[in-house]
């Protein structure tokens, strides 16, 4: 395993996060067309084994939140953090700003996290997803002091924050205070979306560490690529898979501390594993750069929607399946798949799932951490799918 030091903290952490967003889920409900529906249980065998797995192979940086898996993941890490796993790691979670409604709210949710996790402490305490309008509404019920007083007291040891938003706001953020980490969205897609490139580098600049989700786009730059993209990775003459391209870009970057991936399956934790023992910092060649501009633009004129398939947009109040919407309108669109994409929206629909029901109420788009233009886009994609 790679490490790389933790910024100003003294410390290595493994380049390979277990980011604990993404658990397996057990699979039920097979409808007529062969298509599966998960629902939001977690497989907690399975999960367990695969976080431990993770920490067994020198992975030694594991995330998680409290509204991951419908409030269970922080539940499930605990129960794999048992048996001494837990003193081998570093664990971040984080706030759920959406539950502050005053100064008290602070303590009570700590201590409630700290609870589920079944530790005495969390080493990364993240304000989670922090953006123009959260960001002030925390600052102003005190919570850099409840930061300073729960690093004081010991519930936690590095203050840090995540971010959705434009760049202005993640600077105006990370000169605030003294943080001991952020984390942002970052992959070879992303370059100057949210805090992009040029918030990782004023990170830098200020010997912040920088945690870095999204690497792979919510498994989009994973997949099997068309055969205009492909063509242009074997140009480089060298074989790796499109989730090792995606990984390479982002480990290139000496700023980067750990990169986050929400792995569900041992083949995905094998192969992250690999790549990120190999991929070191400015490590990728003079002729393999100019690759990802060329499949960046490619990619940008086949997608639809910039959707992460994070599902802060869930649950909607009309049961719109929104993530899997954009999930299917883009796999129309990117890789022509259009048989599969129509079948599964005609099931979506016969469950009441389908974009039609949207009612524009627009509370997905308040959610949304990528500010997208949900209820738009959403009839797009039923003018699409449904035909």
């Amino acid at each position: 395993m790679q490490y790389r030091p933790f910024g100003k903290l003294g410390f290595d952490v493994s380049t390979l996060g277990f980011g604990c967003m993404r658990l397996p889920l057990k699979e039920r409900n097979a409808n007529a067309h062969g298509n599966v529906i998960e629902e939001h249980i977690i497989d907690e065998p399975r999960a367990i084994g695969l976080i431990r797995s993770a920490i067994d192979a020198g992975v030694n940086y594991v995330d998680t939140a409290y509204n991951y898996h419908v409030e269970r993941s922080e539940l499930i890490v605990a129960k794999a953090l048992e048996g001494g796993y837990r003193e081998r790691v570093k664990l971040a979670t984080k706030l759920p700003f959406w539950l502050v409604k005053e100064t008290a709210d602070f303590d009570r949710l700590l201590n409630t996290q700290l609870e589920k996790l079944q530790t005495d402490y969390i080493d990364f305490y993240l304000l989670h997803a922090m953006n123009g309008s959260n960001w002030p509404h925390l600052k102003g019920l005190g919570v850099l002091d409840f930061l300073d007083r729960a690093m004081s007291d010991g519930r936690v040891r590095y203050p840090s924050f995540s971010f959705h938003d434009r760049y202005p706001v993640f600077e105006e953020i990370l000169t605030s205070y003294d943080w001991a980490m952020c984390q942002i969205q970052l992959n070879y897609m992303d370059i100057e979306h949210q805090a992009g490139l040029k918030g990782l580098q004023l990170a830098g600049s200020r010997n912040v560490p920088v945690a870095i989700m999204e690497p792979l786009l919510g498994g989009k730059l994973a997949q099997k690529p068309p055969a205009d993209i492909q063509a242009i990775w074997d140009r480089s003459g060298v074989e790796r898979s499109p989730a090792e391209w995606a990984l390479r870009w982002v480990a290139n970057f000496p700023e980067v501390a750990v990169i986050l991936s929400g792995m569900n399956t041992e083949q995905q934790l094998a192969e992250n594993i690999r790549t990120l023992s190999e991929a070191k910092p400015d490590s990728l060649s003079a002729s393999e750069l100019p690759l990802y501009d060329e499949v960046r633009q490619l990619f940008r004129n086949r997608n639809k929607v910039d959707c992460t398939q994070c599902r802060y947009c869930m649950p909607c109040p009309q049961k719109v399946n929104i993530p899997g919407i954009f999930g299917l309108y883009n796999q129309q669109s990117i890789y022509g798949t259009a048989d599969g994409a129509f079948l599964t929206y005609a099931s979506m629909k016969s469950q009441g799932m389908d974009a039609s029901r949207c009612v524009e109420c627009s509370v997905c788009e308040e959610k949304c951490p990528q500010q997208l233009a949900i209820v738009e886009q959403l009839k797009q994609a039923h003018l699409v799918l449904a035909d």
